[in-house]
């Protein structure tokens, strides 16, 4: 014979619920722009159950809109989890809609191409949206912060600014670095306080860094490629932008440090790999660049931001290690995993750096931005 349920159990199980029913209301609804590409795909996994946000509004091309988010990307889910239930059965917009995004949700995160970026992002800016993007339409608008959240999260200082210079009066962009720089920028930021002079880098970029479909088959299997078009310029460049500092309307970029890139796609799905000599001011002792990495957190860390990693550089005392197959995802793809430290015979120091190209270096990054907004107040 079943018991009989007390009144104090219920009592609990109905304060579960309303609890359950608060949390659900307190998040904020969140739009993802270009949602049936690669890194728009990803954004829609990784908010899967996010604390804090849920995907209320899905857009994309005239192509894609007007069917169900599910129907709009079959044949063609990039990610190995399901579909999320919900957001399947949301009916794709059409990008050039902004009121359909203003009426669903509070912000968007922008995976758009670059020149559909550059058409609609400021659109939705002065809508009334705040914009969080991973494209490269406005990483080096001046007035634009482009953020690495344990790096420069000062940068988002200019925003009040940027409203101001353009008539705006709640939105704004921010913008995510490219994805190849994600694999050393922490590592090379950790020791900023030794005074770096100079970089030399090599990266092996995945070919999940060019899109779907991305690299044909026949050009990347057994084969290295050493051009990126464009890859090599952003890698010297950006640094610079985040390194440097806010200035009245606008960010001034570093110009103490000089970066020298070379930029390779190899044959693996995901993971940006860079091996990195660098040069210092005082050369550091081996064991302050080990204390520096390992003792290393930031603004992510301490408001334990969800998508935070608990150690932003993890390094590992392996020889054969950073392996791209092996270390991409660590800490939920979003840490940076470092080795292979050794005197260089040209520059000061050398070191492999290895970070999730679309995690850590598109959705996840973009995310962890768009935590730091809210926790900054700045999401509304």
């Amino acid at each position: 014979m079943a018991k009989a349920i007390s009144s104090s159990n219920i009592l609990i199980l109905v304060i579960a619920a309303v609890d359950e029913e608060v949390r659900k209301m307190q998040k904020l609804k969140v739009g993802v722009l270009g949602a049936t590409g690669m890194v728009g795909q990803r954004f829609v996994q990784l908010l899967e159950g996010h604390p804090w946000f849920e995907v209320a509004y899905v857009a994309a091309s005239e192509a894609s809109a007007g069917k169900s988010y599910a129907a709009a990307v079959e044949g063609r889910w990039h990610n190995a989890t399901k579909i999320p239930e919900l957001v399947g059965k949301l009916i794709v917009g059409n990008v050039a809609d902004v009121d359909a995004a203003l009426k669903s949700c509070s912000f968007v995160f922008s995976a758009l191409e670059t020149d559909a970026a550059k058409i609609f992002e400021e659109k939705y800016a002065e809508a009334g949206l705040p914009v969080v993007s991973n494209a490269s339409a406005h990483r080096h608008t001046r007035d634009v912060p482009m953020v690495m959240p344990e790096i420069n999260p000062e940068h988002l200082d200019i925003i009040p600014q940027q409203r101001k210079s353009r008539g705006w009066k709640k939105g704004f962009i921010v913008v995510k670095p490219n994805c190849s720089i994600q694999s050393y920028m922490a590592p090379l930021f950790a020791l900023r306080k030794f005074g770096i002079k100079q970089v030399i880098v090599t990266t092996m970029q995945a070919i999940s860094g060019a899109g779907h479909p991305g690299v044909a088959s026949l050009d990347i299997i057994d084969n290295v490629i050493p051009l990126i078009k464009g890859e090599e310029e952003k890698t010297e460049t950006e640094p610079l932008k985040i390194f440097g500092k806010v200035s009245g309307s606008e960010i001034v970029y570093d110009g103490s440090i000089k970066i020298s890139a070379h930029c390779n796609r190899v044959p693996v799905i995901d993971g940006h790999m860079a091996c990195v000599s660098v040069s210092f001011e005082k050369k550091p002792s081996r064991q302050q660049v080990m204390d520096a990495w390992k003792n290393f957190k930031a603004a992510p860390q301490e408001l334990k931001l969800p998508m935070a990693p608990a150690q932003p550089i993890i390094y590992t005392d392996d020889a054969a290690r950073p392996q791209t197959r092996l270390d991409r995802d660590n800490d939920k793809g979003m840490a940076t995993t470092v080795g292979r430290l050794r005197d260089c015979n040209v520059l000061d120091y050398r070191f492999v750096g290895l970070s999730h190209n679309i995690i850590r270096g598109a959705a996840g990054g973009a995310i962890l931005t768009a935590e730091l907004l809210k926790a900054k107040g700045m999401l509304q």
